[in-house]
């Protein structure tokens, strides 16, 4: 049995995470889950408490709730993409801190512990990610399957770029803060905050052709189609399509700069 009194969270002692998750359980309230968000994933850090929490929330996912599965799943992706921080495991002191933590604990470490509950998770994301209905469940259910199979990089940062349909990078050779955007407000790349001007002067994208894509991009874009997400697969192709800096006229593959500022 889980002796949360020993773990610590964002905040301190993980001893309010018992009751908390009870009151998930009966009560299905929104304010609920963000305040176990703001414990276990403050800001994408975990905690020794994070994981400890992936047995419940796996149990969750698995449940006939598809909205609380949904939840959980989203919820327990971002602590599984964030495995790769290092964790001790000691007592807590008056504090809060961890002391005489003994072996820090990485993503390997993690990963093999809660194995069985990884897998779980696994299977409950490709079955609700089939089903999914609303384009913003998809993207992030598409990022916790990333998360639970260990894919660093894109398990963090696409469902963000997605569901806000742009990516902010800066360019590789004149380092100008730039907005990579892929919507309705257009397909481009500016160095100007485009939401505050009618008369933005950028670049368009050039997306990449499907039939060529390679890698977690291809994956990701015909796993959209099998999904009848035509929507995300077609946001796809401009996120692993190509930009040009217009303040520079810098050519750059849009995935690498994504990857290499997220």
């Amino acid at each position: 049995m889980t002796n949360w009194s020993q773990l610590s969270h964002a905040y301190g002692p993980a001893d309010d995470i018992p009751a908390l998750l009870e009151r998930i359980t009966a009560e299905r309230k929104a304010e609920l889950w963000s305040e176990l968000w703001s414990a276990l994933c403050h800001q994408g850090s975990v905690y020794p408490a994070s994981f400890a929490a992936l047995p419940w929330l796996a149990r969750t996912a698995e449940g006939g709730d598809r909205e609380q599965a949904v939840n959980a799943l989203v919820l327990a992706g971002a602590i599984t993409a964030g495995a790769g921080q290092l964790h001790g495991d000691g007592e807590l002191c008056e504090a809060g801190q961890l002391r005489g933590a003994g072996e820090l604990r990485g993503a390997g470490d993690v990963r093999a512990e809660y194995a069985a509950e990884i897998e779980a998770l696994l299977r409950a994301v490709h079955r609700y990610r089939r089903t999914a209905a609303d384009r913003a469940d998809y993207v992030h259910l598409l990022e916790a399957m990333l998360g639970f199979e260990g894919v660093e990089g894109w398990s963090e940062d696409l469902a963000w770029g997605l569901g806000n349909e742009e990516f902010e990078v800066s360019c590789p050779d004149c380092e100008a803060g730039l907005f990579l955007v892929f919507g309705e407000a257009g397909h481009f790349s500016t160095s100007h905050d485009y939401a505050l001007s009618e008369d933005v002067a950028g670049r368009p994208l050039r997306p990449a052709d499907p039939a060529a894509m390679d890698g977690i991009g291809r994956r990701l874009h015909d796993l959209a189609v099998a999904d009848g997400q035509p929507g995300v697969a077609h946001a796809l192709t401009y996120v692993f399509g190509a930009a040009t800096c217009p303040d520079c006229e810098a050519d750059f593959p849009v995935a690498d700069q994504v990857r290499a500022d997220c």
